[in-house]
């Protein structure tokens, strides 16, 4: 019991200075920090060339997921496990599927004994790793990268542009988590990993 209440302790403690920087653009490259100022127009198109190829309904059952102003406040997630999965919204220059949703997965969400608050996707073979950093009151920013394939580990953001990854955290519901990524270099308008306790 005090086991669990110093880790909870520990976690309201460092929420206000979850990444090392505390200030995203710091560490974003000018490319990330547009990409994530462009976050409304990838929502549109994404959601628009969806419908067009006749996923309607795929979108209506994904709810909240998908609403793009459906955040809520605390967007922070409690460490831990979690499942997730990828949804892939439109493709670049309309060429490619408009949505392709994956089977679940599994995440983990570590806060650093420095106070960082880290995702990870754990297994899959695209596996997004990186740090959230603190933005406002209903979303974190995410600066991480991509692992391709099963021998690969964890790749770094700034190491290699390809595999950069950008996107922004929101809480949905409970215990149901959204990471925004839009423009992603491969395959899609926006990519969303929906995270679940």
């Amino acid at each position: 019991m005090r086991a669990a209440a110093a880790l909870a302790l520990s976690f309201i403690v460092a929420t206000p200075v979850l990444a090392a920087s505390g200030d995203w653009r710091r560490d974003a490259t000018r490319e990330d920090v547009e990409r994530i100022g462009r976050l409304n127009s990838a929502w549109e198109g994404a959601l628009s060339e969806a419908r067009r190829g006749g996923h309607a309904r795929d979108l209506r059952a994904l709810g909240a997921l998908v609403e793009p102003r459906a955040a809520l406040p605390r967007p922070q997630p409690t460490p831990g496990n979690y499942r997730c999965r990828t949804i892939k919204l439109g493709s670049p220059g309309g060429r490619g599927l408009p949505y392709v949703a994956y089977g679940w997965f599994r995440c983990r969400v570590e806060l650093t004994p420095g106070g960082d608050l880290v995702l990870e996707k754990t297994t899959g073979s695209q596996r997004q790793a990186g740090n959230l950093y603190p933005d406002s009151d209903r979303r974190l920013v995410f600066l991480g990268a991509v692992a391709w394939g099963d021998r690969e580990g964890r790749a770094t953001y700034r190491r290699d542009p390809e595999r950069d990854q950008a996107g922004v955290f929101e809480r949905v519901g409970a215990g149901r988590y959204r990471l925004v990524m839009p423009w992603p270099r491969q395959e899609s308008k926006l990519d969303i990993l929906e995270l679940k306790r």
